[in-house]
């Protein structure tokens, strides 16, 4: 007799994958494993952990995920004509939207430290208002995550700046999803269940006040510093991963500590290592000046020469 012909599956849903069922899948879910590149990238020791699975099939999983997936290649221009229509939230600032390259950027990570009442979170405000406006007003047409970790939120702030724009105060309050972790677990695990609450409230800027708080007063000494560093990591690029998902701008503010190694100059150092310092794209110090006025310095852009720019903190937001 005849050989029958193995039949083909075609393996588009992790559900395909060989010993991936409706169980496995979900499980992987749940993990935010939910794409089969996200499988191919996988250890399968942890696969196996997470869809309770053996090694074995796990392995077979991933290799299948690999045969599955392709390697999309762009060239540069097309690179720059998609980066031209990348959305950009604007601070209310001229001189600082310039220095910006136009404002902050979506699908990027933009970082502010300075020290206490600099005025990072007041930016902050500014941009919670700012990117509820059409995009020719300098905005993104869409809502904010406000991720609180030191209960710095205050909706008073964002009604005086709404109607210092023109808005309903009500309306721009209600186009904020306020969070208040009150340790790391509760921190990471909101950007960890994010994705619904962003498709479904067209969500266009995530705020997290302070990203380094929690993280520090939880993991203290030089024995909790790998731990803290490696949770940090992952809720970092947790963030880059939802900026480049849903084409939303993420802006996150820092603490900072005196570096004892700088004898001369300013010995502001911000806080979180080279995790933080290599994932935020942009990186910008904020420190006070005279009166109501704020120096900001670009210090570090992949795109914008290092400049500074000053700006005015008053009962209507920031200013020029």
């Amino acid at each position: 007799m005849p050989k029958e012909k193995e039949k083909t599956v075609v393996v588009k849903e992790l559900e395909d994958l060989p010993g991936i069922g409706p169980a496995s899948a979900e499980k992987l879910r749940a993990a935010d494993i939910s794409t089969l590149e996200k499988v191919a990238t996988s250890s399968p020791h942890d696969l196996s952990d997470i869809a309770d699975i053996s090694v074995d099939a796990a392995k077979k999983a991933v290799e299948a995920a690999k045969q599955a997936t392709t390697l999309n290649y762009s060239s540069a221009s097309d690179v720059y004509e998609k980066r031209k229509s990348l959305g950009r939230i604007s601070t209310n600032s001229k001189e600082l939207d310039e220095l910006l390259g136009g404002g902050v950027e979506a699908q990027g990570i933009t970082e502010t430290y300075g020290r206490f009442a600099s005025g990072k979170t007041q930016l902050g405000f500014q941009l919670c208002v700012d990117v509820q406006l059409p995009t020719d007003k300098g905005g993104l047409g869409g809502k904010v995550l406000f991720l609180d970790t030191e209960g710095t939120f205050r909706p008073e702030r964002i009604e005086s700046i709404a109607k210092a724009k023109g808005m309903d105060p009500k309306e721009a309050l209600n186009g904020i999803f306020v969070v208040r972790a009150e340790n790391t677990e509760q921190q990471m695990l909101t950007l960890d269940r994010a994705d619904k609450l962003i498709r479904e409230n067209n969500i266009r800027l995530i705020v997290v006040d302070s990203l380094m708080s929690l993280f520090r007063s939880e993991y203290l000494g030089r024995g909790a510093l790998g731990e803290r560093q490696q949770k940090l990591n992952t809720h970092i690029h947790k963030l880059q991963q939802l900026a480049d998902a849903h084409g939303l701008a993420v802006y996150i503010t820092n603490q900072v500590m005196d570096n004892p190694g700088i004898m001369f100059g300013d010995p502001t150092t911000p806080v979180g290592g080279n995790i933080v310092a290599h994932a935020a794209t942009t990186r910008l110090y904020m420190r006070k000046s005279k009166e109501e006025k704020r120096i900001v310095r670009l210090v570090d852009s992949p795109s914008q020469p290092e400049g500074e720019a000053v700006i005015k903190i008053s009962l209507d937001g920031i200013k020029d």
